[in-house]
């Protein structure tokens, strides 16, 4: 297997809107990246007017399968612009820069990002949004789905709601006593 930086490069890569570069980097993504040849298998066989349509139809900016990180947390809202800020924050901790026309939460960026640096912070923080999108993707039948199978099996599984985060031990919750 390999390493997990590879693994998130080529998922990153997976996960941008599929041009000729993408296409030509098949081969190379597949011998890489065992996890994701579900996905490099299906884009190999497609026709790249067909794979392009299908990128814009699962992640058309508004729809259920957003690939920016903080729209999963706090929506479309004014809100996002403190979340997003603390992601370029942390990229120029690392000496990098988010360059282009997309937001710093992004997730290739983010993808990216981590296997640059190796930091994880940013995956974990999010990890139950990108489980709802990979819950979404599966849902209806996206070869996309594996790309997200194989990012959240990187880390460490999400809580169940009534357990200590990290120790799957349930948490001693009293019932909220009504007022009056």
């Amino acid at each position: 297997m390999p390493s997990d930086a590879v693994l998130y490069q080529a998922a990153a890569l997976c996960l941008t809107y599929p041009d000729d570069d993408l296409v030509a980097r098949l081969p190379l993504l597949r011998q890489a990246a065992p996890q994701l040849r579900a996905f490099t298998d299906h884009a190999a066989l497609t026709p790249p007017g067909e794979l392009a349509a299908h990128y814009v139809e699962i992640f058309r900016l508004g729809n259920r399968h957003s690939l920016y990180l903080s729209r999963w947390h706090d929506g479309d809202t004014p809100r996002r612009g403190t979340p997003v800020a603390r992601f370029q924050d942390l990229y120029r901790r690392h000496g990098l820069e988010c360059s282009g026309a997309e937001l710093p939460d992004f997730l290739p960026a983010v993808l990216e990002f981590t296997a640059r640096t190796g930091d994880t912070s940013l995956l974990t923080e999010h990890r139950d949004g990108l489980e709802r999108l990979r819950t979404r993707l599966a849902g209806c039948g996206t070869p996309y789905a594996g790309v997200l199978d194989a990012v959240c099996a990187t880390l460490p599984a999400v809580p169940r709601p009534g357990t200590e985060r990290g120790t799957g031990e349930r948490r001693s919750v009293r019932p909220a006593r009504p007022s009056g």
